[in-house]
């Protein structure tokens, strides 16, 4: 009796096995990458034209975040500075006008100078949301997220790098528990602030004249429980009405 199945059968199940490996292979070489540094930027620290200290002039001095970052109350964009900006400080007979590493600023801004070309400064960027994806910083930090959440304690950075994951997972953790990372807005710059920091009788106040409620009854509901950023986040959520979308729809657009 003949042969039912063709010659070519013979190794059909050993292709198949080949295929399914390699398959496989892939899919655990492609989920390895994902949750590697490499592919979520973690500890990437580009040199800029201009070595700006973060930790000198966040931390040392005490400059708000804003005073550079100026639009990230109003826009869903946080802006790199313009050279203006730097220049309100460094420029012509203020501070360290003559350092080596300004020549880039004088470059962009000061006609006297005899390298003057008037090009801004091209800063390299750190923190790049993938265009996929949605992300409003104006809606974050007027509810009480502070750059701490996403940044990291960039007033102990001498060279600003990319402190956090970012990922959707990251996200989606801060969405389903908004309260452990929410603050009183305006400690939102302040990257040193700790639950600790906040009088629970100045907080009690606050979350009265919000409810309109007493300020003793609500100390009292919260007599017993742990005093802390949970407890009070859990507050923040329920005054400020947080509930942050956890579908595909809140940052695929």
């Amino acid at each position: 009796m003949g042969n039912i199945f063709p010659r070519w059968t013979n190794l059909l199940a050993v292709k198949v096995f080949v295929c399914i490996g390699a398959l496989g292979t892939c899919v655990i070489a492609l989920a390895w990458y994902s949750w590697t540094p490499k592919h979520t930027r973690v500890g990437y620290m580009p040199q800029q034209p201009i070595p700006f200290d973060h930790s000198l002039h966040a931390g040392q001095l005490g400059m708000d975040c804003r005073y550079c970052h100026s639009y990230v109350e109003n826009s869903s964009h946080s802006n790199i500075p313009a050279a203006q900006v730097c220049w309100n400080c460094h420029g012509p007979g203020k501070v360290k006008s003559d350092s080596p590493k300004l020549e880039p600023l004088r470059v962009a801004m000061d006609e006297n100078y005899e390298g003057y070309t008037g090009e801004p400064i091209k800063w390299v960027q750190i923190h790049e949301t993938p265009d996929y994806a949605y992300f409003n910083h104006s809606a974050h930090v007027n509810r009480g997220v502070s750059c701490k959440e996403c940044h990291g304690r960039v007033d102990e950075m001498p060279v600003v790098y990319h402190a956090k994951t970012l990922s959707m997972s990251f996200c989606l953790d801060c969405h389903r528990n908004p309260e452990k990372s929410l603050r009183p807005v305006d400690e939102v710059t302040n990257l040193d602030w700790t639950a600790d920091d906040l009088d629970p009788d100045d907080f009690y106040a606050y979350l009265a004249g919000k409810t309109g409620g007493n300020a003793e009854a609500l100390k009292q509901d919260d007599a017993g429980k742990k005093w802390g950023q949970d407890l009070i986040g859990a507050h923040l959520q329920q005054v400020w009405n947080v509930n942050p979308p956890q579908d595909c729809a809140a940052c695929h657009r």
